[in-house]
């Protein structure tokens, strides 16, 4: 039960089997030894890490670059903070200072740098005389701080043209970047760390069957709407073809049946696995279950009641 051990702790308890017959059959009192602490072997690398995060590298991959910069936003969201925050920064400085320019070359275009200071000549901008004032215009402009010192004249149609391009411009990248920041920040991916799992599972017998048992719990006094747990067995085996599949996901029934894996979370709860005939481990022997190589992923799934967003953990 390596990969068990992997998911649920270093170490797990199983209920001693015999080591004759095709399921696992759990001795009862007086039928043998008492339940057996499995020694725990080295860890090893997780498909799937606690906090949910999927140890996979995609390689040989054509136009692996081009198929990210598609979906940009998506691609910005999914970024870590840090870089997150960088090119927020730098996406922010390099749009103001390139609108500053063309105000700026506006004014050295025509004469204004020159000629400000004359009392009857009329700039494009009033009051910009080098490049730090005419990014104080923009500024303004952009923030809708408006000063009243720097202000375009009538006499300047490129000027307007330039102003109704910045509040077009302004507007795309307030909405791009700031909408990515509203969504990276109200990701739920945080409320999962206040989903507690047991650190170990164990295999016992429940109302007369064979069951594998986990708990998990909710630490937050906020609900979970439509809670819904699954579980995933992940194993390399052979097709009767003889073709080798490294990673075979198979579904462990957790009471879809039954309606069980519809959750009320509002303390904590035991998710059984029942050993029957249909169960991948029905097969198994306690002797084969510590050496098989397999792991568990457990996925839990709902809706935040108080923002409404959807989370898996």
């Amino acid at each position: 039960m390596s990969a068990l051990r992997r998911k649920f702790g270093d170490d797990y308890q199983v209920v001693t089997t015999s080591s004759s017959g095709s399921g696992l059959q759990p001795q009862g009192p007086g039928q043998g030894p008492q339940q057996q602490q499995l020694v725990p072997k080295k860890k090893r690398q997780r498909f799937v890490d606690k906090n949910g995060r999927c140890n996979v590298q995609h390689g040989n991959l054509g136009s692996e670059t081009s198929r990210y910069l598609s979906d940009l936003f998506t691609t910005l969201v999914d970024l870590k903070w840090r870089w997150n925050l960088f090119i927020f920064i730098l996406t922010y400085t390099v749009a103001w200072l390139f609108m500053a320019s063309m105000w700026w070359v506006i004014a050295y275009t025509r004469g204004d740098l020159n000629k400000a200071h004359v009392g009857n000549y009329t700039p494009c901008v009033a009051n910009v005389y080098n490049f730090p004032s005419a990014f104080l215009f923009f500024i303004e402009t952009e923030a809708t701080i408006g000063y009243g010192y720097r202000y375009i004249t009538d006499k300047c149609p490129e000027g307007i043209i330039l102003f109704l391009f910045q509040s077009i411009l302004g507007s795309i990248v307030d909405a791009f970047l700031i909408g990515c920041m509203f969504i990276k920040m109200s990701q739920p991916k945080k409320r999962a760390e206040t989903l507690m799992f047991s650190e170990h599972a164990v295999i016992s017998m429940r109302d007369g069957k064979l069951t594998l048992m986990f708990r998990v719990g909710n630490l937050r006094n906020s609900h979970m709407v439509s809670a819904q747990i699954r579980c995933k067995l992940l194993k390399s085996r052979q097709t009767p073809e003889g073709e080798f599949l490294p990673l075979d996901q198979l579904e462990l029934d957790v009471g879809f049946s039954t309606g069980a894996d519809q959750l009320f979370l509002v303390s904590p709860l035991t998710i059984c696995h029942v050993i029957d005939a249909k169960s991948p481990f029905y097969d198994l022997s306690q002797r084969s279950m510590q050496t098989e190589q397999f792991e568990i992923v457990v996925i839990l799934e709902g809706i935040v009641e108080t923002t409404g967003s959807v989370w898996k953990s």
